[in-house]
């Protein structure tokens, strides 16, 4: 293991924190573009630019009081004003993090976590963060003129904080304090792997709030590199692909289904003066560097992405938790002395970063910052092989518990699925069926391919894991989806795949990420076809029940007509709370919430549909200053709607198990 060097490069001077280093190139380069942003017809955000701009806006936070070692969040709806937020914060002596106003539930998961002493943000921002009772906002946009009076010049450096507090990217996020030391020492670490350069521009496809750009910018600001930054508060569908020819990006940090997702369209065909293999996919074509992380590569889709790279560009597989502030371990194709016989069964996290150090406990993966510190239990599994190389083993947090007590890890089985042809994804989970746990395979195609109804059926699986596994660990059922399902982070996302269909039952089609082998109940189509006949119904019982309650002899046109649409409406939700009542339950059961919670939204859901027709009819037939009626239906209905409403939203909100408080990323 090597340390990190604290040095700014060739005949530069040293600087201790990653502030000083965008400081320096600022000086030394004022002109050269720090900021790029797609699409925009602006010229780029200059290095001098862009460090007046974050001396202003510290200016103005001192002016404003802000306190020694003060915790400020930052979550503008343009990335551009997060980055000048951040430098700020650094410059004023507080410790920064940044949440993403576009995703508004987390991100006030995370401000709940963070308790911060300031939110900068703008009008958007706050109309989607501030609910009330939180911190003082600082609002950008309506503060701009006073902002724009400070001093252009640097303030006099207060006591530094802790630089940044990264979120762990865990469904309930927790904010991990990062100093100067660590920050500056990852980026160092960084750079000796990565050789970034001042030509580079580079391009982060994940919310501003994740590690890889919460702490990465420093590989573009700290190098004298560019910043490529989205136009909005995120991406829309197709925009990275566009961002990567709009703004010649050489550099890419993404997650590993971003990354596959580029190369979809295919290799460039070779020319045919020139016949060789493909050339690279003309999308990727200006990149020179490819930083994958957020969950584990195995060794086939790293070699597919190189393949989908120019000559000489790199890959790198990028192993990183908050706590070591984005580095921990790399790997790349040349490391593996020779090519194993199975890539794609292999998760390999390769190396350490210069000054970190892995040990290994019991199996569980212990990292040692670069910089130094205490060494990090990080809930992760890794195996030292013989060519000196780390393979990624799972995670602690994934283990499944079999019926006999004995532990087991699923990765092994998962990655043992993936070496069979139809299998491009595969997660493993446990499911009760009868007071007994079984093991459920959800597959995907690899990439490119669309889900085959001829795909191998789980006894051919468990026929291809027979020399690989022992019979216990082998899946008793499979599951196909279109897609694994991910986490913001770009982690797969156990916790979000749909509960398997019963034995015998019918074959599934639809839902989010894909159809199911066995199946479900009818789809929303058939539902509300059932629901119709029984609406009318419905409505013609109305003046049985409650009559007069439907006469509309007296109401002039058009209302009568909107009147007779109003009950219909209602009629219609009496209908399909009843059919959700009785074939709804079984739609509904997923991880995390339990029977109990399950049972209570299930009856609620159907509370809320059906107690209009009812409620209506009685308001319409009480007098209007029938006090005891009156008082009688507002308790009857409306409270129990209310708390209806609840337990649906407690419902929704309940987070999974796997990732309640005390979770590992």
């Amino acid at each position: 293991m090597t340390q990190a060097s604290h040095s700014a490069g060739p005949g530069r001077p040293a600087a201790d924190t990653v502030l000083e280093r965008f400081e320096q190139w600022a000086r030394d380069t004022p002109g050269a573009p720090a900021v790029l942003v797609r699409r925009d017809p602006l010229p780029a955000t200059t290095y001098a630019e862009l460090d007046a701009r974050a001396n202003r806006l510290a200016h103005h936070l001192l002016g404003r009081g802000l306190a020694p070692h003060a915790r400020i969040a930052i979550g503008p709806t343009r990335r551009e004003e997060a980055v000048v937020a951040l430098l700020a914060a650094l410059k004023a002596g507080a410790a920064y993090a940044l949440v993403d106003s576009g995703d508004t539930r987390t991100a006030r998961l995370q401000l709940t976590a963070l308790a911060p002493d300031l939110l900068i943000t703008d009008a958007a921002g706050a109309a989607r963060l501030d609910r009330g009772g939180g911190p003082p906002v600082l609002l950008t946009d309506e503060e701009a003129e006073g902002i724009a009076a400070r001093p252009g010049h640097a303030p006099d450096r207060p006591p530094r904080a802790a630089a940044a507090l990264l979120f762990t990217g865990t469904a309930v996020p927790r904010p991990v304090p990062v100093g100067h030391t660590l920050l500056l020492a990852a980026h160092d670490a960084w750079s000796r792997v990565a050789r970034p350069a001042p030509e580079d521009r580079h391009l982060f496809t994940g919310g501003p709030d994740l590690t890889a750009f919460a702490a990465g910018w420093t590989r573009a600001l700290c190098a004298g590199g560019a910043l490529v930054l989205p136009e909005g508060p995120a991406w829309r569908p197709g925009g990275i692909a566009e961002a990567l020819a709009d703004r010649d990006v050489t550099v890419l940090h993404t997650d590993p289904a971003g990354a596959l997702r580029l190369l979809d369209d295919g290799p460039a065909p070779a020319p045919a003066a020139r016949p060789g293999p493909p050339g690279p996919a003309p999308r990727l074509a200006s990149l020179r560097l490819l930083a994958v992380t957020g969950d584990r590569l195995y060794l086939d889709e790293h070699a597919a992405l190189q393949n989908g790279l120019g000559p000489g560009a790199r890959v790198l597989n990028v192993y990183g938790p908050a706590e070591a502030a984005g580095v921990a371990t790399w790997s790349e194709l040349p490391q593996p002395p020779r090519p194993p016989d199975a890539p794609g069964g292999l998760a390999l996290l390769g190396t350490p970063f210069p000054g970190c150090r892995v040990d290994l406990g019991d199996g569980e993966l212990r990292l040692t910052p670069p910089g130094g510190g205490d060494a990090l239990a990080t809930g992760d599994l890794a195996v030292l092989r013989p060519d000196g190389l780390l393979e990624f083993a799972g995670r602690l947090r994934d283990r499944i518990t079999l019926d006999d007590g004995s532990p087991l890890d699923p990765h092994p089985v998962e990655s043992a699925l993936r070496t069979h042809p139809d299998v491009g994804a595969a997660l493993v989970a446990p499911v009760q069926v009868g007071g007994n746990t079984r093991l459920v395979a959800y597959l995907a195609p690899p990439p490119g391919a669309a889900p085959a109804a001829g795909a191998a059926g789980v006894e051919e699986l468990r026929a291809h894991l027979a020399d690989r596994l022992p019979a216990a660990e082998a899946p008793a059922r499979l599951v196909r989806l279109r897609a694994l399902p991910r986490t913001r982070a770009g982690q797969e996302d156990r916790a979000a795949l749909p509960q398997p269909p019963k034995p015998g039952a019918r074959p599934a089609r639809g839902g989010k990420y894909g159809a199911g082998a066995g199946g479900e109940l009818p789809g929303c189509f058939g539902f509300g076809c059932a629901a119709v006949p029984l609406a009318v119904l419905t409505l013609l019982a109305t003046d049985l029940i409650w009559p007069g309650s439907t006469d509309l002899t007296g109401v002039p046109g058009p209302w009568s007509l909107l009147f007779s649409l109003l009950y219909f409406f209602e009629c219609s939700a009496f209908a399909a709370g009843l059919l959700f009542l009785f074939a709804g339950r079984k739609r509904m059961p997923r991880p995390g919430p339990g029977r109990g919670l399950t049972a209570a939204a299930h009856l609620a859901v159907a509370y809320l549909l059906m107690a209009w027709w009812p409620q209506d009819n009685l308001y319409r037939l009480a007098a209007k200053h029938d006090w005891p009626r009156q008082a009688a239906l507002v308790y009857t209905f409306n409270v129990p709607l209310m708390i209806a409403g609840a337990v649906v939203a407690l419902y929704l909100t309940r987070a999974p198990a796997a990732a309640r408080p005390g979770s590992k990323d």
